[in-house]
């Protein structure tokens, strides 16, 4: 395992301390682990010692950087157009959980269908009186509480707006400038023409509905600083390709190919991937729904604005899975050039990682497979992640939790929200009256959390309306985790945790209920790693990293491009 610079070596984590010392070889990691290696990963150099400083720590290790990762959701809805909750709980729910946020009205549809068509009669209604209250005092409204809730260095808003195109696919103009106008257009491409010169990006959203029907059409991309990155995740489901996890099931039709990111990237197109949750129900952010992660030195407008523009961006469902994925020193979405690639890889997920893939050219190049249960860690000290959830019942009715988690041995090294809003991608014909509840973290020590959460009853058996958290522990196997909330009081030792997860019902059977789920040690949710791929294929080659958890939360980076020698 390399290390790098500057960063501390776990001293209780026993597989990291083994391959520092070099006293174990692959065969044995993989026993001990439960990781996998396929692919050009399988002759990489995960277990070799390293020296910091050395000639083969220069070779293999990228530069230092300054670069963080911030989270934010630039496309989500609420009543100000057509959707559901309140403007400004929408910045409050945005700010316990993102660090820069746009609450996005839908402003136009200059080719809206169905003129003569009383199938559609109802959706064009919604829609037409939507953009007529946005030109009435509406976008005056949203531009001041935008401006109100926009914090330098703590909290970034923007002013975005979407419109509709059966022809060019649905997009969203995300502007630099707090006092943005509402610019009109008569296509999207027109809509381009009038960014150009200006700090605006126009980007396309659920991409892989059928050509014609609101999906997207790559003949119309404009490579640049117009649209340095698309949408590839929200609600809407998944448009890496027309296979796998997410498809789509919304009304506005199935997925397709000709929209996907693979389609695009295999017609030698160069653009970002982001995720957002077009939401509609007045919580961005809604965790399990989308959202962007963006590399950059600060928490500044024009920081966060510049890395956007260069494509340092990456794309996640819900969970905040860091990827630092370098190529010849490399960021994602940079281009370079050569023939021989190193690649460096280092992973930490909020779950236990089901495989980490490294793309090339649409192909499958390396895959590093995560245990099928996590092995329990040696010795008595441990470093772990456990996800507390609430909610269940059968009940319409919100439920309040207040309470707290708190450990009685060890420390709490971070807290991280997983909250979300109501499960609405569209307006919901018939509901008039819709009140968001803003889940919160009321405070942090390093043996308790506050929360204030609410939830309800899951929608359907595939679709959850439950809020959780992750906690972060480094705490002894016989240390106590606390759940006390609503007068109830659960407790767990961190070796019954690390063993699966428990359950219990608040009042009894069908009544609301609080899972802890399985303690993840630090062995199945991180992982670091250094390739090298000498094999050009094309003139410009291609190469992202993709992340599954079990828990089926994923995350993209946005690909490197290698230009051949």
């Amino acid at each position: 395992r390399i290390v790098p610079r500057g960063q501390k070596i776990s001293k209780e984590t026993e597989i990291n301390n083994a391959i520092i010392n070099n006293t174990m070889d692959r065969r044995k990691f993989l026993k001990v682990s439960g990781w996998s290696f396929l692919g050009l990963a399988a002759s990489g150099s995960l277990l070799e010692a390293c020296t910091p400083g050395s000639k083969e720590a220069k070779k293999i290790m990228p530069s230092p950087s300054n670069l963080k990762l911030f989270w934010g959701d630039l496309h989500n809805h609420c009543n100000l157009t057509y959707g559901h909750g309140d403007m400004r709980d929408a910045f409050e729910a945005a700010k316990q959980h993102l660090d820069f946020v746009s609450v996005t009205p839908h402003a136009m549809w200059p080719d809206i269908p169905g003129a003569n068509d009383p199938r559609l009669s109802w959706v064009i209604d919604y829609h037409t009186d939507a953009f007529k209250r946005l030109r009435a005092g509406g976008y005056d409204k949203y531009v001041a509480m935008t401006k109100e809730y926009n914090k330098e260095g703590e909290f970034l808003t923007f002013i975005g707006y979407e419109a509709h195109s059966m022809q060019h696919g649905d997009h969203v103009a995300l502007n630099y400038d707090l006092d943005a106008p509402l610019v009109e257009c008569t296509s999207i491409e027109d809509w381009k023409q009038k960014a150009k010169g200006h700090k605006v990006f126009v980007t396309p959203h659920h991409m892989g509905y059928q050509t014609g029907y609101r999906g997207y059409d790559w003949n119309f991309f404009t490579e640049g600083d117009v649209t340095p990155f698309v949408e590839m995740y929200s609600r809407h489901g998944l448009a890496e390709t027309d296979q796998g996890d997410y498809p789509y099931l919304h009304d506005m039709g199935p997925r397709q190919w000709e929209g996907t990111i693979l389609c695009g990237l295999e017609k030698g197109h160069k653009f970002g991937l982001i995720g957002s949750t077009d939401q509609h129900s007045g919580y961005p952010g809604s965790y399990g729904d989308g959202r962007v992660g963006v590399l950059a030195p600060s928490l500044s407008r024009d920081a966060i604005w510049e890395a956007l523009r260069t494509r340092h961006v990456c794309c996640a469902t819900g969970d905040k899975i860091k990827i630092d994925f370098r190529l010849n020193d490399a960021f994602m979405g940079d281009v370079v050039r050569g023939n021989s690639r190193r690649i460096y890889l280092n992973v930490e997920g909020e779950s236990c990682i089901d495989y980490i893939d490294i793309i090339k050219n649409g192909r499958l190049l390396a895959r590093m497979n995560g245990p099928m249960t996590p092995e329990m860690p040696e010795g008595d000290m441990v470093r772990c992640k456990v996800k507390v959830e609430f909610g269940w019942n059968r009940e319409e009715r919100y439920v309040t939790w207040n309470g707290n988690l708190s450990i009685d041995k060890g420390r709490i090294l971070s807290v991280t929200p997983c909250f979300r809003g109501a499960a609405f991608t569209s307006p919901q014909e018939g509901e008039t009256e819709f009140h968001t509840h803003v889940n919160k973290i009321l405070s942090t020590s390093e043996n308790k959390t506050e929360l204030e959460l609410y939830t309800t009853k899951n929608p359907n058996t595939t679709t959850p309306a439950t809020q959780a958290v992750i906690l972060e522990l480094e705490m002894p196997k016989d240390g106590i985790l606390t759940a006390d909330f609503n007068g109830k009081r659960f407790s767990h030792s961190l070796g019954e945790l690390l063993e699966g997860s428990r359950s219990h019902f608040m009042i009894g059977w069908l009544s609301e209920a609080i899972l802890f789920n399985r303690a993840m040690p630090e062995s199945c949710y991180k992982l670091e790693h250094f390739m090298e791929d000498t094999t050009p294929e094309r003139d410009t080659d291609y190469y992202y990293v993709r992340v599954r958890q079990r828990d089926q939360q994923w995350a993209f980076s946005t690909p490197i491009w290698v230009e051949k020698v």
